[in-house]
């Protein structure tokens, strides 16, 4: 497929011509169109166009993931059973998730690396290139029957008199397209969404800014494997908090190996973006100068650079996701989880694709595209993982807002000087620098019953 011609074919039941980009002839020729050729949006087209629709999938980058970025790990159960990921491009399944926490000096870090994930399907946990695999996922949506445009943008939708959607106007000449459904699957940056009042801007405390690096290593061929201890597939995602990952800035950074390449960045909340620590591009260089990142990114030179937006307000930040005549899914639906322990993003858009597919397809087959013929849709994803993760750790970012100098900036350093207090070796015994390296901890929070409200505050990360 090219973006001069656009095949068609009539696995639907639907048009069965070709016709050129350059001068479509969509009108009324589709049951739905889905504005952006993410993960979300592929993950609708495939579901709608397996079940008999005729699917339009506009796209406005020069392929299906040109204009996606995110940190690097997708998350496939439900990819898994959609499609066939044998031929995928998938780059290191994640065998090592490592926490570590930084102060300007310091490292103190935790890894885990569960013999269960070196078998397959290595929890479902997989390192990507998104201009690669949304390709490839796009692809598995057009051999199901759905059509694909790039390079098109979607400019606003289109409504009848009584405010029902019934399609999308585009950049190109003649480009109204009408159709019974319209999928918005347009990201975090959804300027289509917000300009018909499907959902309000988000306030800027709730959403990140996000920026990212792809090194290569062309003067050392397994860098990658003897950095990170990696043998054959096997690859590793590394978080980073504190002062020495992102400054005086409230969010985290990671690294992300890929099969010869890293994926190294950081996201903060735009408040922090604007006010104490405004330049992301020089906190990722600060970051990556990082005694104990340095040696891990040696050498690296960038092939891509990019910037996102994420969304984070949480469950209460999710829009209505039903209209007439349209939803919303993905990122442009706030469906992202961020909460430093879990980084889920890809797999929630995916679910929310699916479920948002099948009840358009019951809603078109029905002839009522009204928002309470879709509510399947929302109910779907309210019962699943999605909604109840979100619901789960809605207090968190709260909790960890209110404590983010204790947790980013004091306790990285009391644990740091605990840890090399506890470890020291002098003439002194040892019980003596076990109970300096405890008193530290404990001046920090407060004693035993700061520690204790502490902890009490945070038991739900793990209950």
């Amino acid at each position: 497929m090219t973006t001069d011609t656009t095949e068609q074919t009539d696995a639907g039941g639907g048009i069965a011509a070709d016709r050129t980009v350059s001068d479509p002839d969509y009108d009324d020729a589709f049951d739905a169109v889905v504005v952006g050729a993410g993960l979300a949006g592929s993950a609708a087209a495939l579901t709608m166009a397996s079940a008999g629709l005729d699917v339009l999938v506009v796209e406005r980058g020069t392929s299906p993931g040109s204009k996606n970025v995110f940190g690097g790990v997708l998350y496939t159960p439900t990819i898994r059973e959609l499609v066939d990921v044998e031929d995928a491009p998938l780059e290191r399944y994640v065998g090592e998730k490592r926490f570590g926490v930084l102060t300007e000096d310091d490292e103190t870090a935790v890894s885990i690396q569960p013999g269960s994930w070196r078998d397959d399907p290595h929890n479902d946990s997989y390192t990507v290139l998104r201009g690669d695999f949304d390709e490839w996922f796009a692809e598995q949506a057009v051999e199901a029957g759905a059509t694909l445009v790039t390079e098109t943008t979607v400019t606003g939708l289109l409504r009848d008199d009584d405010g029902t959607v019934v399609g999308v106007e585009t950049d190109r000449p003649d480009g109204t397209l009408r159709a019974p459904m319209v999928v918005l699957a347009e990201g975090g940056n959804s300027l289509v969404s917000e300009g018909a009042d499907l959902k309000e801007s988000p306030d800027r405390g709730d959403v990140a800014v996000a920026v990212k690096e792809v090194l290569e290593f062309p003067d050392a061929d397994d860098a990658i494997e003897q950095r990170f201890r990696l043998t054959g597939d096997a690859g590793a995602a590394y978080h980073y908090f504190g002062d020495g990952a992102v400054g005086d800035a409230f969010g985290g950074a990671f690294i992300y190996t890929n099969d010869d390449t890293l994926s190294v960045g950081l996201a903060y909340r735009i408040d922090d973006a604007v006010t104490t620590q405004p330049n992301p591009a020089e906190t990722l260089d600060h970051f990556k100068s990082h005694p104990a990142v340095a040696p891990l990114v040696r050498g690296g030179r960038t092939v891509e650079y990019a910037a996102k937006t994420i969304p984070e307000g949480g469950a209460e930040a999710v829009p209505d996701l039903v209209h007439d005549g349209a939803v919303v899914v993905g990122d442009a639906a706030g469906l992202v989880l961020n909460n430093g322990v879990h980084l889920e993003g890809t797999n929630m858009a995916v679910e929310s694709g699916y479920y948002a597919g099948l009840a358009v397809a019951d809603a078109v087959a029905s002839g009522n595209t009204k928002a309470h013929a879709l509510a399947d849709y929302p109910r779907s994803l309210e019962s699943s993982f999605v909604v109840q993760n979100l619901e789960h750790y809605e207090w968190l970012l709260n909790a960890v807002e209110d404590d983010r100098d204790l947790l980013f900036s004091e306790l990285p350093r009391a644990v740091a000087d605990a840890g090399a207090e506890y470890f020291r070796v002098d003439h002194a015994p040892k019980h003596d620098h076990a109970a300096n390296a405890k008193s530290r901890l404990f001046e920090t929070v407060g004693g035993w019953r700061g520690a204790a409200k502490l902890a009490w505050r945070y038991r739900k990360v793990i209950s």
